[in-house]
């Protein structure tokens, strides 16, 4: 568990400056998913932070809505109108993205956040059925889902696996379907405000996208090249 929420390499504020100064020379599609994503991360930010003493977790108040806002811009960068028309698989929309992210990620900053600031935290959300889908699939009354545990410990060897071989774009898929698993839970209603029951995975969770979306943002500002798909959702209308 994380007790003390690391910093970002670069806050909303510095890759808002370093976003204006290409803005006008990258393609819009690119340029607007990354500003929506640029706003919501600098409203998570205003978040009060999680604080290690804080017993009566007082200050632990805002994590619900941070990580809420964090999902939101890291929803923003990828998201695409095409594929929302052709039903494809949240999962295989992660996978395209990811796949782009590492192609990029020339400095392996998302490997070193992996592997070295948050193994411990990915490990714990890999060996936790309260973020693994099918769990509640079954708990939810489907027969087909009955063998979760078996399927939860075959997942955890592939993680196991992906982590010996640095093998970056999956672990990333697998540690971000835990997250989609606790973004659920929120958006849906499915947990309480500042529960004692998912605090932990609340904590780490938040942690984990306030270290990455910054550094997914800038790897796209860096790279406006990319595939980083064709429409993104709900595009303004001018009438």
């Amino acid at each position: 568990m994380i007790t003390d929420e690391p910093k970002t390499t670069d806050g909303s504020k510095a890759l808002s400056l370093k976003f204006k100064a290409i803005e006008d020379d990258i393609p819009h599609r690119i340029a607007l998913r990354l500003h929506r994503s640029l706003r919501w991360l600098e409203r998570s930010e205003v978040e009060p932070r999680d604080e290690p003493n804080d017993k009566e977790r007082r200050f632990g108040d805002g994590l619900d809505a941070r990580f809420i806002f964090l999902w939101i811009a890291f929803n923003a960068v990828y998201a695409d109108v095409e594929y929302a028309d052709n039903e494809m698989p949240e999962r295989r929309v992660q996978e395209k993205y990811f796949n782009e992210l590492t192609k990029h990620d020339t400095k392996n900053r998302i490997r070193d956040a992996l592997w070295k600031k948050f193994s411990g935290p990915i490990r714990l959300l890999m060996d936790n059925r309260y973020v693994y889908a099918r769990y509640w699939h079954h708990q939810h009354g489907n027969e087909n889902c009955n063998d979760w545990a078996e399927k939860m410990e075959k997942e955890r060897k592939i993680f196991m696996s992906g982590m010996g071989n640095m093998d970056t774009s999956n672990i990333l898929q697998m540690v971000f379907r835990r997250l989609y698993v606790l973004r659920n839970q929120l958006i849906h209603g499915g947990a309480t405000w500042n529960s004692s029951k998912n605090r932990e995975q609340v904590r780490d969770g938040t942690a984990i996208l306030g270290f990455l979306v910054p550094i997914f943002i800038d790897i796209m500002i860096d790279n406006p090249e990319g595939d980083w798909g064709d429409r993104p959702h709900y595009p303004p209308i001018d009438e």
